[in-house]
């Protein structure tokens, strides 16, 4: 039994499968392939020639600068700082314009801090204590302010705080809820950006190829004005669905996306770049204390007796991310016959998912089947052919002519040589 089996699997790889051709008068199926046939064909001119563009060659490798710069002023009169103004200086972090900048928006300022003994602050739970005990010295507070000296500065019968060596007066201050540079909201960023795609050896920038020097002066970003790069601020933060006042008191993250994505052929003047404005911080966590955008920096001086101080900033703002990112293709002879080609294959899922419900999904599937699956074996054949010889042979009529048998003879040898040459008479 398994010799068997394992004989008719090696026959069976010997096997030749070529095509038959059987012409179905069905219209169900008829209609069937003509409508796969002509979505496989919408689906070749439409999405792979007209929306993806499948004919062209693309280049993907593009390179790009960035050059920002912000310009406003601001008006402020604190307790801490008095009446101050408030220029690019003073609230852009870095000062020199890249692709990532920081603008100041709001603040808590902890000034004259020097290096002395101080408590801790209270909001600090490592830095509680009921006895000296509880503030090993030399031990800093992880989450806190300085090293803790070993002494527990308490009221009587009260927890109390422990003492450190650190800055001090340590920061107390929590931050205002209205931000102190709301006024940000009208300034204004310069961005310039300039992309080349070495592929096609194609370069174009951002801004508008002018020589009125008065136009960068005068001209602001719009739907309408996609080449004056000069964005407000405000319109930035909007344009993401935020309020600039809310995000402007704790900060935040917003990323400015630039999109190139030139179609080379057509003329140079029709690619145009593409501005897409998102925040990028976490938007979920709503009141958490997680939120928002925040850091500390200080500005150190010394006083007529060499003691150096130092002013203490934590600074709430905006964080601005400017992405570039795009694409140029032009038409391309090999990508075109690769899709054709690809196109023309996929007409065979026409063909391949007619038969499958041909035979086997209607009602005279096994008739249909057997009109299109014909298997044929060598000695098969040859004993059919013969026994139909034979047949026509013994069907003809006898001659009176005398060499009736002799002739009768020679024609079924010559019949017999034609369709079996390797059988003799």
């Amino acid at each position: 039994m398994g010799q068997a089996i394992c004989k008719e699997l090696w026959e069976s790889l010997l096997d030749y499968k070529t095509e038959k051709y059987v012409v179905t008068h069905n219209r169900k199926v008829g209609l069937l392939y003509r409508l796969v046939q002509l979505s496989i064909l919408m689906y070749l001119l439409v999405w792979v020639f007209l929306v993806k563009k499948g004919y062209q060659v693309t280049d993907t490798s593009m390179e790009s600068s960035i050059i920002t710069k912000v310009k406003g002023v601001a008006f402020t009169n604190t307790s801490e700082f008095g009446e101050q103004i408030w220029d690019v200086a003073d609230y852009v972090i870095p000062p020199q314009g890249e692709n990532i900048f920081f603008i100041v928006t709001n603040l808590v300022v902890t000034p004259n801090q020097r290096r002395a003994t101080c408590a801790e602050s209270d909001r600090i739970p490592q830095a509680w204590c009921y006895e000296d005990s509880d503030c090993p010295p030399g031990e800093p507070v992880l989450t806190g302010n300085g090293v803790r000296t070993g002494r527990c500065l308490r009221s009587k019968n009260m927890m109390g705080i422990c003492e450190i060596y650190a800055w001090c007066p340590v920061e107390t201050k929590s931050r205002p809820m209205k931000p102190l540079l709301g006024a940000a909201e009208n300034f204004t960023v310069y961005i310039r950006n300039f992309i080349h795609f070495p592929r096609f050896n194609f370069s174009k920038s951002n801004v508008l190829n002018s020589r009125d020097r008065a136009f960068l002066k005068s001209c602001q970003f719009g739907p309408e004005n996609l080449y004056c790069p000069i964005f407000q601020l405000g319109y930035i933060v909007n344009s993401t669905g935020s309020n600039f006042q809310e995000l402007a008191a704790k900060g935040g993250v917003i990323g400015i996306q630039i999109m190139w994505d030139c179609d080379l052929d057509k003329a140079a003047s029709k690619c145009h770049p593409q501005y897409n404005f998102r925040r990028l911080d976490d938007t979920f966590s709503g009141e958490s204390i997680s939120s928002g955008y925040n850091f500390r920096f200080a500005r150190y001086y010394h006083d007529a007796a060499g003691v150096e101080f130092r002013t203490l900033l934590k600074v709430y703002g905006i964080r601005f991310v400017v992405m570039v990112n795009g694409k140029a293709g032009k038409f391309g002879i090999i990508p075109t016959g690769i899709n054709v080609a690809s196109g023309l294959a996929l007409m065979g899922i026409a063909s391949f998912f007619c038969d499958l419900i041909l035979v086997n999904f209607i009602k005279k599937s096994d008739f249909y089947r057997n009109k299109k699956y014909e298997e044929v074996r060598l000695a098969e054949s040859l004993q059919q052919d013969l026994a139909t010889e034979a047949k026509d042979s013994a069907e003809q009529p006898e001659t009176q002519d005398g060499n009736s048998d002799e002739k009768r003879n020679g024609c079924e040898c010559s019949q017999l040589l034609l369709s079996n040459s390797f059988y003799l008479c």
